[in-house]
């Protein structure tokens, strides 16, 4: 059985201000996550705002040095004290997706040429070769090279370039894609799309998803692990229909009761036969 992701007592500090008047902020205190399976997995990080989500996914990603601790993907040791993982070797096996698909792509450079870049200098392929992997990696998101082709990041909705930015994780065929809020920048309704590609990738690519997102509903659905996060901390981490069915900490069954529920309706609440201005005074308050 192998690690699909291992962190080890993470810690991440900032320091505000300056001498003598600087305050320690712990983005990340004792993080300790443990994933392993023989099979592909999605494992969520949720919490509110300022938790420690996107600072636990750019750690991993080796976008800022943790203060201390370790992070293993696939077994390997990838950030850390003694962590010298090659730049090209360690994006073959962790990709990033992030939050803003038109942030990810400069407006002046065509979306075609960041996979073709990211076809030959990661997998190093020839150019007959890199076309024919990301032919591979649009078709399993829904998309065609040729509609793709010369066209600029404004050419596409959100979910399309979101797509993109799926498939462009997709090329190398990585063991971890880190995905940090992909679907809040896009349209509700198409929210789902995305989702339900990931299960689907999971399995066709054999590839598992560090999930970051502040949305319990879409967690539950897609996820085999949850780890929630509160003020730096993990304060609930396991199997995801245990940990949301079955909460063991306040702060998890805070953000569970956070959710809408269908079953609470506005008849059950409203005298329907009150005046108006009431009815109005009562939904306000």
């Amino acid at each position: 059985m192998k690690t699909i992701i291992k962190t080890e007592n993470l810690n991440k500090e900032y320091i505000l201000g300056g001498f003598p008047r600087n305050i320690k902020i712990n983005a990340l205190n004792d993080v300790n996550i443990t994933v392993a399976s023989d099979e592909p997995a999605i494992i969520s990080v949720v919490g509110e705002s300022g938790s420690g989500k996107t600072t636990l996914a750019k750690t991993i990603l080796r976008l800022v040095e943790p203060t201390s601790g370790q992070v293993h993907i696939s077994d390997q040791l990838v950030a850390g004290k003694g962590a010298q993982p090659d730049h090209t070797e360690f994006l073959r096996t962790v990709q990033p997706i992030f939050q803003n698909p038109f942030e990810a792509f400069n407006r002046y450079r065509t979306v075609d040429a960041y996979l073709y870049e990211t076809a030959t200098r990661v997998l190093q392929l020839d150019p007959i070769e890199a076309v024919k992997a990301i032919e591979e990696a649009l078709t399993a998101v829904g998309l065609e090279y040729k509609d793709v082709r010369g066209k600029y990041p404004n050419q596409f909705s959100g979910g399309e370039l979101q797509r993109a930015s799926v498939a462009r994780a997709l090329i190398p065929h990585p063991t971890l894609i880190i995905a940090d809020e992909p679907v809040s920048m896009i349209d509700a309704s198409r929210r789902m799309i995305i989702i339900n590609l990931f299960l689907a990738l999971k399995q066709e690519f054999n590839t598992s998803f560090l999930y970051i997102t502040h949305d319990l509903a879409t967690a539950y659905y897609i996820s085999d692990y949850i780890a929630v996060m509160n003020r730096g901390r993990v304060v609930e981490f396991g199997e995801a229909k245990q940990v949301l069915q079955d909460p063991q900490h306040d702060y998890t069954r805070l953000l569970l009761n956070s959710i809408p529920q269908l079953s609470r309706k506005w008849a059950d609440e409203i005298d329907w036969g009150a005046p108006i201005g009431a009815m109005s005074e009562r939904v306000m308050n």
